[in-house]
Order: C-alpha cells, then structure tokens, then sequence
C-alpha cells in the first residue's frame, strides 16, 4: 500500500512496546516548521534566534523574557500558543496519553493543532493495511467537511477547505453551485467522487484532500467510517466494538448514547430528555449508528448488553465538524482510563 498523508509527521514519531507513540525531537522540530512559526523576510533578529534555538533544542525552556523580546506581537502571540502545546505533548509518556488529557478540563490548544495530532494518530492507527475507503472517511474526523443532500437523493461530503478554495477559483459559479456539482457524476464534478473505479487514485491525491465521498446507508464510505470508529476505539480504549448504521432508535434499548459533533450532541439530549426538536435540526441530522461492545464486562452494569447510539449531524451552513473524542470520553465504561 502507498503511503499517504506524508506531510502529517507520522514518521517522525515513535512507536513503543504498547503500540504507541512517542513524542521526537524531531516531530517537535516538525511543528517548528508550520507557517505560524517559521520566520519570514520580516522577522526580528530575537524571532529568528529563538526559532533557530529551537531547532536545535526542541525542549529547551523559553523564559518569559526570551518571547518578550519578539518584536512582533503575532509572533510572541504564536510561539506561546506552541510553547503551551509542547507542555501539553510532553505531559504524558504516549502521544495517546497527551491527547486525552487534552479534553479533561478546558482545552487551551488550538483547533487547528488538535486537528493535527487527531491525524497523526488516525495514520498510525490505519496503519499498512488501510483501503482508501477508510482513509477518506479517516479525514472526516480531522477536517470539517461540507455537507450537500439533494432531495431524494445522495449526500455527499467534501472537504471544507477544498470546497472553499475551489469556489474561490471557479468562475462563474457559487459555492453551492460546486457543492451540488459534487453529487453529479465523477465526469461532471469540479470535485471528484470516491468510487470503486478511483479509489486507487487516493494513495496519490491524500494530501489534496479533494475527494467527495457519499454517505448514505450501504455506501462503501460510510461502512469505511464505522470500521475507522471501531479501531479507534480499540487503540485508545483497548475495547472491542462494533458500530454499524441504524435507521432509528429502540426507545426500549436506549440507556446510553453518544454525539459525534455538538450538532449531534444537542439533538440526542433533546430527544432522550423527551424534548422535541425542530424540523430543522432533524433535517441536519445525517446518521445514526449503534455501537455494541464484544466483551460486556467493560461495560457499565446498566449499559451491558444494550447499545450505544452514536449520531452525526451537520449545523446551520452545512458543515460537518466530528469529534472524535467524544468517542473515547464519553463511552459508559465500567472502569475509565
């Protein structure tokens, strides 16, 4: 299998006895790199020494007066940001360690970065042996996705910042004249669909992240979604489970459910609560699953032998933005790691 998602940093990392990652020097020097960093034509000799110091020495201290001395306020603005996000990397011995800890008590890190790391540990997860089925739908829980349903017919999902930038270039057109383009057929399409006949065409365009792929129920993307949900879970929680589309929730059955996005969270609340919801927010809903446990004794005694729903949803502007950890927080476990 070819290697995708090469600019990630997944090589630079390293793997322990357990199977997880071990934060590098050379990873540090890998965020080092990123544009909010790297010095520019502008940048003041202060800003310029400290970056360098940090290639050199990824986990040197940085007192206050050494970031003082930028003169740039962006840029003291910046490597605080990074600074604080190496603290957070190096607060557990595993990389899986440090991003859990991440959502136990208020996040302080940026979006952007927890995106990074999600990816990172989506591609040591996938591994050698992913299909570019389950590496699509792996992009979903990274990048924010834009969401088109035609009546009747399919939804697709494209990347958000692909979609926008190709609004951007395309003349004439609207965002969501390419957005409904993205349901046509592969020929018509500014974007491309994911199919059986392309899909070796992922390996090579991974870091486009300019692949459409559909999701309704018996689509390839949406079982690729669920067996990427079940390994994540299995890597971080050490669990098996198996998730697989629904078409509506066993009221009888419901003890315990999950959201896969805030969207989905508000929604599923709601209705356990007996609230109703309006038929906007049921028309955002986009799919449920349910998720069973192999081995019920890591289960809470009340949840044993029951389901978990999970359910993803888009917001007002059609973006889908999933959060993976929701998974790994929120599962009713008998014991929490």
């Amino acid at each position: 299998m070819p290697d995708f998602w090469a600019g990630c940093g997944w090589r630079l990392l390293r793997s322990n006895d357990d199977g997880q990652l071990v934060v590098t020097d050379d990873f540090l020097r890998h965020l080092l790199q990123r544009p909010e960093l790297a010095p520019v034509p502008e940048s003041c000799a202060a800003e310029r020494a400290l970056h360098e110091g940090l290639l050199a020495q990824p986990r040197q201290p940085v007192e206050p007066p050494r970031l003082a001395a930028l003169a740039d306020e962006d840029a003291r603005s910046n490597y605080a940001v990074w600074l604080r996000f190496r603290e957070r990397l190096l607060a557990r011995p595993t990389l899986e360690g440090s991003y859990l800890q991440l959502f136990r008590g208020d996040v302080d890190v940026p979006p952007l970065l927890v995106h990074q790391l999600t990816q990172v540990l989506l591609r040591h997860i996938l591994g050698e042996n992913a299909t570019p089925f389950q590496a699509r739908a792996a992009e979903m829980l990274f990048r924010p996705q834009r969401i088109s349903i035609q009546q009747d017919g399919p939804v697709m999902a494209a990347d958000e910042e692909t979609v926008e930038r190709q609004a951007l270039a395309a003349s004439p057109g609207s965002l969501m004249d390419l957005l409904r383009q993205a349901g046509a057929t592969p020929r018509e399409a500014e974007l491309d669909v994911l199919g059986e006949a392309n899909a070796e065409q992922y390996w090579d365009r991974s870091d486009a992240h300019d692949l459409v792929v559909q999701l309704n129920h018996g689509q390839p993307a949406l079982a690729a979604l669920c067996e990427v949900l079940e390994r994540w879970v299995w890597h971080f929680l050490g669990a098996r489970v198996r998730v697989q589309p629904e078409r509506a929730i066993d009221e009888d059955q419901w003890v315990w459910h999950v959201g896969l996005d805030a969207q989905a969270t508000a929604v599923l609340n709601a209705l356990y609560r007996g609230e109703d919801i309006d038929e906007a927010q049921g028309r955002r809903m986009l799919c449920l699953f349910r998720l069973e446990f192999a081995d019920t004794n890591l289960v809470r005694p009340e949840v044993a032998g029951g389901p978990v729903y999970l359910a993803m949803a888009m917001d007002e502007a059609s973006r889908l933005r999933l959060k993976p950890q929701n998974l790994l927080l929120n599962l009713p476990l008998a014991r929490q790691n």
